[in-house]
């Protein structure tokens, strides 16, 4: 008699609470995980058995922070993040859901956020969505035969244009009227009866929007006043929920209004999270600031958690294609012109230059990026003779100013002119310390964004090599245990949902992974196809090291390959409700 569908037998087993580990057999029955510690005979007892001998078996990876909104429509297995160990995805973040707004409102507040061209993106929407609320989409996506499972925010800026109207929604002269609120808290409201995790909001302004009507405004939360974003957060503390919130980067200051909101002395905690704990190249005085405030924030009864990257951020741009120029006049101005033509005579002009020039050698004003050239590697270009060397030596090489140097290249290359620099999490020891910091979770892929830039998809397993080689090297950070528990039990109690662990009678998520393919360089990029967007993207392949993911009981990666039922749609993962 078959008591299992599914056996794993002899692994390192990971159960996703930070509990120590220990060799031992699983049973896998209707999508749970039936027994832990199987008999000989039981072992027999199996329609399949997964050899994991000196593999580790561990709860499938929470990927708390992606942008797969629109890809889920037309691709929803994700195999991306499947491939690497990913079984519960999250969308709507940073204020950027489509439940609320109309398919081209949706389009415009994400395609160029995200850097998913809107050529691609507004047909599908146009197609696929027919719904309004939160009710209907959930509808949706229990219907949709997901890949992973699905969590998810409401995005503020889908809210705010759904009740407003994208329009009124960038006005800064106008403001919510009462029943416009009411409406908002209505909206949010169900939002949260239907198993939304939160709210998502941004006030951080390089964000724009995309298409004809309202091309360069800055995304709809910006716009919002802090009296709104009050009144929906005593929402999200009354039930639990979570508020996720990036800062203005220009107002540093701006932060200490989500600390406040956090606060939980004399009233509830609400739950906060925001983007992101980074050790800058630009400012090294954020990182230690930013951890000092969360500190305290917690100290005085808040919930707050930082999110951090655990790997260096590489930027990757083509051209002057790149978000980080919003943050200085000349680069805005650049940006927010669409036709090449009319960027190119902009960016030949030398009083223009002049201000790009100004700025690239301030060293005091808030920055994200370094302001380096020097730190910027040419990794293709029509003109071969560059590839491979920073603009700064191109520039001496050819005895003019580096900033008039860039700005030729794009004008004589275009986009054709791809490049690369590390913004941040450059200091190994420094990223080590902040990995380590309590109040923080290990997140921030932005999977399924930036097709051609910086989504980190097998994150989980650059975080997990860290660990592994602070132990090869005698300095363990923490246990594997700890760390396991991290990218999957930590992230799923603090969200509110079922997820993130491997104990008899939990849903069978699993990740089994070969530690010794850990050697590789998990940094490397590769081209392959966005499927169904007829594109090449970015993306990650780690040969070897993740060898079988199971989502409900079902092998979506069996020896490293995508099942032909994941390959073709058929239905993995469900929608995952936060608990109350």
């Amino acid at each position: 008699m078959q008591h299992f569908d599914i056996v794993i037998k002899d692994g390192l087993y990971f159960d996703g609470t930070g509990a120590d580990s220990k060799i031992t057999s699983l049973g896998l029955k209707d999508g749970r995980i039936a027994k832990i510690g199987l008999s000989e005979s039981e072992l027999q007892q199996a329609k399949k058995t997964i050899n994991a001998k000196g593999k580790w078996v561990m709860p499938g990876f929470l990927d708390t922070h992606t942008h797969y909104d629109a890809e889920l429509l037309v691709t929803p297995s994700l195999s991306e993040s499947v491939r690497h160990g990913v079984t519960t995805a999250l969308v709507g973040s940073c204020s950027l859901s489509m439940i609320c707004s109309d398919y081209e409102d949706a389009s415009d507040i994400f395609t160029r956020v995200e850097t998913v061209p809107r050529e691609k993106v507004l047909p599908i929407l146009k197609e696929y969505k027919t719904w309004k609320t939160p009710k209907e989409w959930v509808s949706f996506v229990k219907q949709h035969p997901l890949g992973p499972n699905l969590i998810s925010f409401l995005g503020h800026s889908d809210l705010r244009t759904g009740v407003m109207g994208l329009s009124r929604a960038t006005d800064k002269a106008i403001k919510p009227t009462e029943s416009e609120m009411q409406k908002m808290e209505s909206i949010l409201s169900e939002a949260l009866d239907q198993g939304f995790l939160g709210l998502s909001s941004m006030c951080l302004t390089w964000d724009k929007i995309d298409g004809d009507r309202e091309w360069s405004k800055s995304l709809p939360s910006t716009y919002a006043k802090w009296k709104e974003i009050n009144r929906l957060n005593k929402l999200l503390r009354s039930s639990n929920r979570v508020h996720q919130g990036a800062p203005n980067a220009a107002n540093p200051l701006q932060i200490l209004q989500y600390l406040k909101e956090t606060l939980g002395l004399i009233r509830k905690p609400l739950k906060t999270t925001l983007i992101t704990l980074m050790d800058l190249r630009g400012n090294a005085t954020v990182r230690p600031l930013a951890q000092l405030a969360s500190k305290l924030a917690n100290w005085f009864g808040g919930d707050f958690r930082w999110q951090v990257l655990p790997t260096p951020f590489t930027v990757y741009a083509d051209g002057i294609d790149v978000v980080f120029f919003e943050e200085f006049g000349a680069g805005e101005m650049a940006l927010d012109l669409k036709n090449e033509i009319e960027r190119n005579e902009l960016l030949k002009d030398e009083s223009y230059r002049r201000q790009f020039r100004k700025f690239y050698g301030e060293k005091l004003s808030p920055r994200v990026w370094q302001r380096d050239f020097a730190d910027a590697t040419v990794i293709d270009c029509p003109d071969k003779s560059i590839i491979g060397k920073n603009f700064d030596e191109v520039a001496k090489e050819r005895g003019i100013h580096v900033v008039d140097l860039f700005l030729d290249l794009v004008v004589e290359f275009g986009r054709s002119l791809r490049w690369y620099t590390t913004v941040g999490n450059h200091r190994p020891d420094i990223l080590e310390r902040m990995v380590q910091d309590t109040n923080t979770l290990i997140t921030f892929s932005d999977a399924g964004a930036h097709i051609r830039n910086m989504a980190f998809y097998n994150l989980p397993l650059r975080f997990l090599k860290m660990i592994k080689n602070s132990h090869d090297k005698g300095q363990p950070l923490m246990s594997m245990e700890k760390a396991v528990w991290r990218m999957t039990g930590e992230q799923a109690d603090w969200l509110g949902v079922e997820a993130g662990k491997i104990q008899q009678g939990d849903r069978a998520d699993i990740t089994i992974i070969n530690p010794v393919k850990f050697d590789q360089n998990l940094e490397t990029v590769h081209w392959a196809t966005m499927e169904n967007f007829d594109l090449e993207r970015l993306v990650n392949r780690n040969p070897g090291l993740v060898e079988n993911v199971i989502i409900n009981g079902k092998l979506a990666i069996e020896n490293e390959e995508i099942s032909p039922e994941l390959g073709q749609n058929m239905g993995f993962g469900t929608f995952l409700p936060a608990r109350e």
